[in-house]
């Protein structure tokens, strides 16, 4: 199936019973979902097959036998299917059956009112050609297909077949996503979340949440190339969209009722691909939207007003909408009411040393003589996605004495780029204290359990500010056999935290911590200093510091 189709689509029918009325309709809808389909209206038709229709059934990728009544009254027909068989056989082609009007058991045997239709058509035939059309007509109505009569809804109907149609048209993977190493798990496992069932009614809302460069974004990409094919209006937002349209009002009341028609009208404008929308008041995109099933993507949100503003209530949204939010705060989520949560997790070793590789390399293991550096430098990510992606373009084209000396920097100091992303999860934190509890966790307590640092920072409500940073990703807490809880933090966001104090002062002194431990001896070296111990950390009184050892 990986060669060139000139048609997506070859339709056999009879004319007669269908051109009108369901082929309509079901053309129409092929159209409307861009899917490429064979048209015969100007072929005169005949007993024998025109060149140019056997040449358009052989450059389809998928033929559709349309079965009604009168569909063996025609030679041509029963000829048609006979050289779609062949081009399943020799091509590869898929061949999907819909019985309209029709009981598959009298295609498949030839008995009723069509038997007795086929029949007739086969008296002006040799036995061997009858024979032909029956091996064909049994062998394409044992296929899986549709049957029309257990529908009462021809609209329905056609929405199911042309969806079906269409998920088999791109069953072959966008080449966008194809280095990316893990991806089909994290697409199988938010499918299931999304539960995408035809027959859904359901308007279903689910947040994937995780840190900083660890993918959620790729993710959702990958899943919105993959399914946005079964819905009627599709979108995929991200901050930048929403910074400016509000970058004018939030200078003053964040809460402003012109800030969020200004939204509105952007994300309408944006989902219908229509530049001059009037939004008078906000109820126009349930209006607009609440009869169409609508896939909406959120990327990178972090605002509560901008989520209820956009994506408010269910009944905006017709039956079957999915709306998809992409957070670092999964507050943010719980507060929306978003139930299902998909939590993007760290690739394995094995996974992060691939992800390298593609991108210093270009393939999934390392070249010869780089198999321990690049296992090291791996390891230097953490297995943040971001970080090995960044890591490996620093790297890539350089000599093994070229990697030695990054290595050794990568050792002492974060890689700009990285350091940026990881920061902007930082500066969302909008309670000082909180900031400070992430400051101390990276400086000193990353692994502490939560008990002892509520101890060491009584004035900070440690527990509080603990759950805060888990909700925005910066941090996680694990429970160990004995029922203590401690917290962990990733070591690139480690990092950035110490550049943080780093960056108070050029003078270690004038810092907020100590913890290099050259720092410690230059500032210290020669004080007469009482130190309070508490292994591996000092509180130094004089400086009100603490200081790691």
């Amino acid at each position: 199936m990986s060669r060139i189709w000139q048609y997506d689509v070859f339709i056999s029918f009879r004319g007669d019973d269908l051109r009108h009325n369901f082929l309509a309709h079901f053309r129409k809808e092929l159209d409307r979902k861009l899917i490429r389909t064979f048209n015969d209206m100007e072929i005169e038709k005949g007993e024998s097959l025109d060149p140019v229709l056997t040449q358009a059934i052989r450059g389809s990728k998928i033929a559709v036998v349309l079965f009604s009544k009168n569909y063996a009254s025609s030679g041509w027909c029963l000829n048609e299917l006979l050289e779609i068989v062949k081009c399943k056989k020799e091509i590869g082609q898929l061949v999907i059956p819909i019985f309209h009007g029709v009981d598959p058991s009298h295609v498949r045997h030839q008995i009723g009112d069509f038997g007795s239709i086929f029949e007739k058509t086969c008296r002006r035939h040799s036995e061997e050609v009858k024979n032909q059309w029956k091996k064909a007509l049994t062998e394409v109505a044992n296929m899986v297909g549709t049957h029309l009569q257990n529908w009462d809804n021809e609209a329905k109907q056609i929405e199911y077949i042309v969806n079906d149609l269409l998920g088999t048209v791109i069953l072959t993977p966008s080449k966008d996503f194809e280095d990316t190493v893990g991806i089909e798990d994290h697409i199988a496992k938010i499918s299931l979340i999304l539960d995408l069932k035809f027959e859904s009614k359901e308007v279903r809302r689910v947040g994937i949440w995780g840190p900083s460069g660890i993918g959620k974004t790729t993710i959702a990409r990958a899943l919105y190339s993959q399914h946005s094919h079964v819905f009627d209006v599709c979108v995929f937002l991200d901050i930048h969209f929403v910074s400016k349209s509000t970058k004018n009002y939030r200078k003053g009341n964040p809460d402003d009722y012109n800030m969020k028609l200004c939204l509105q009208k952007s994300f309408l404008s944006k989902i219908l691909d229509q530049k001059d929308i009037e939004v008078e008041h906000l109820g126009v995109i349930e209006e607009r939207l609440k009869h169409q099933k609508v896939l909406i993507v959120l990327d990178d949100l972090d605002d509560q007003m901008v989520l209820d503003t956009l994506v408010g209530k269910d009944e905006w949204f017709g039956c079957g909408s999915r709306i998809i939010v992409i957070t670092k705060d999964k507050r943010l989520l719980e507060a929306h009411g978003i139930n299902h949560i998909y939590e993007v997790g760290f690739p394995s070793e094995k996974q992060a040393l691939e992800m390298f590789c593609h991108s210093a390399f270009g393939q999934k293991s390392p070249d010869d003589g780089f198999v321990e550096l690049a296992t090291e430098v791996a390891a230097r990510a953490g297995g943040l996605p971001l970080g090995l992606k960044i890591l490996g373009k620093v790297m890539k084209n350089r000599k093994v004495e070229e990697w030695k000396g990054e290595l050794l920097s990568l050792q002492k100091n974060q890689n700009g780029d990285i350091g940026k992303t990881l920061k902007v999860s930082y500066d969302k934190i909008d309670i000082q204290k909180h900031r400070a509890i992430f400051r101390h966790i990276a400086c000193f307590f990353n692994g502490a359990e939560i008990d002892n640092i509520k101890l060491m920072l009584p004035e900070l409500d440690v527990e509080t500010g603990v759950r805060h940073l888990v909700e925005k990703s910066l941090i996680s807490s694990k429970s160990s056999w004995n029922n203590t809880c401690t917290v962990d933090m990733h070591c690139l966001v480690q990092e950035m935290g110490k550049q943080l104090v780093r960056a108070q002062s050029e003078e270690p002194g004038e810092r907020e911590f100590l913890f290099d431990s050259d720092d410690v001896c230059n500032v210290l070296g020669g004080t007469n200093v009482r130190f309070w111990f508490s292994p591996p950390v000092i509180f130094c009184i004089k400086f009100k510091r603490f200081l790691l050892i």
